[in-house]
């Protein structure tokens, strides 16, 4: 992996906040997101961690970089997935103490503009939150441009997560979020395996087994407009195993903790 616009000693500056873009074939959409992103938060740093993109992403994600100093790039040498480009994101951000990390998509779903009111809410200083999550179901949260067998497939995939895990949260599959920095040091990041929809659930998950406070909010997602979609039949069967072999792991441990043995 390499990156640009970063030794290793740089830092974070204190109290920033750090998004990870991760990206694969989104030259078409990137530079409008990190345009929006940069006048909705112009305090903060970008990350693109692009995954050998032969459309020429990351050529393009270097070119922005040069011309920005709070852009930067990490290059991956393949494609090795959502979860691990994400963590090799937060890796990169952990050693420069940025205060919070957010992840967002590159495809133009995630509205940057809602990014300074999900921040506001990390620590002390706003509502406590450990995690915030936007989310689009939960009271005036929303999906435009969706075809209707995509959202059907997300919403059931969210309420079967939520009642095989027992997590009171409505969208756990959702990819634009805050974390509060010190919460991603705990959560054994590198023992994560999981892709796609399955990597937001099992961060979900451990936030709340750690006893993080997990908050959502409403957003507006839409639809990308240009390219196409990474989900694929075998991220979904991933994530119905995994979120079903969680399920049953919790509860039994609650079963457990009711019934000691004597």
């Amino acid at each position: 992996m390499t990156d640009r616009h970063a030794p290793d000693d740089e830092a974070g500056p204190s109290g920033s906040a750090l998004v990870v873009i991760p990206t694969y074939d989104e030259r078409e959409n990137l530079e409008p997101v990190v345009q929006r992103l940069r006048a909705a938060l112009p305090a903060a740093h970008v990350l693109v961690v692009d995954d050998a993109s032969p459309d020429g992403t990351g050529e393009l994600a270097d070119e922005l970089a040069a011309a920005d100093e709070r852009v930067h790039v990490l290059h991956r040498s393949d494609k090795a997935g959502l979860g691990a480009a994400y963590v090799a994101g937060f890796d990169w951000g952990l050693t420069r103490d940025y205060a919070a990390m957010v992840e967002m998509d590159a495809d133009g779903s995630h509205p940057p503009e809602d990014l300074p009111r999900m921040l506001a809410m990390l620590g002390p200083g706003g509502t406590g939150a450990d995690v915030v999550i936007g989310s689009r179901y939960v009271p005036g949260g929303r999906v435009v441009n969706w075809p209707w067998h995509r959202q059907a497939l997300s919403r059931g995939a969210n309420l079967y997560s939520k009642y095989a895990l027992g997590v009171p949260i409505n969208d756990s599959t959702a990819g634009f979020r805050a974390y509060r920095s010190h919460v991603l040091t705990e959560l054994s990041l590198h023992n994560i395996a999981s892709q796609g929809y399955c990597f937001q659930v099992d961060l979900t998950l451990r936030a709340v087994e750690a006893g993080f406070t997990v908050v959502e909010v409403p957003i507006t997602f839409t639809d990308r407009e240009f390219g196409e979609s990474k989900m694929s039949p075998d991220i979904v069967r991933e994530a119905l195993l995994r979120v079903t072999k969680w399920g049953l792991r919790r509860r039994t441990n609650q079963l457990r903790s009711l019934f000691p043995r004597t």
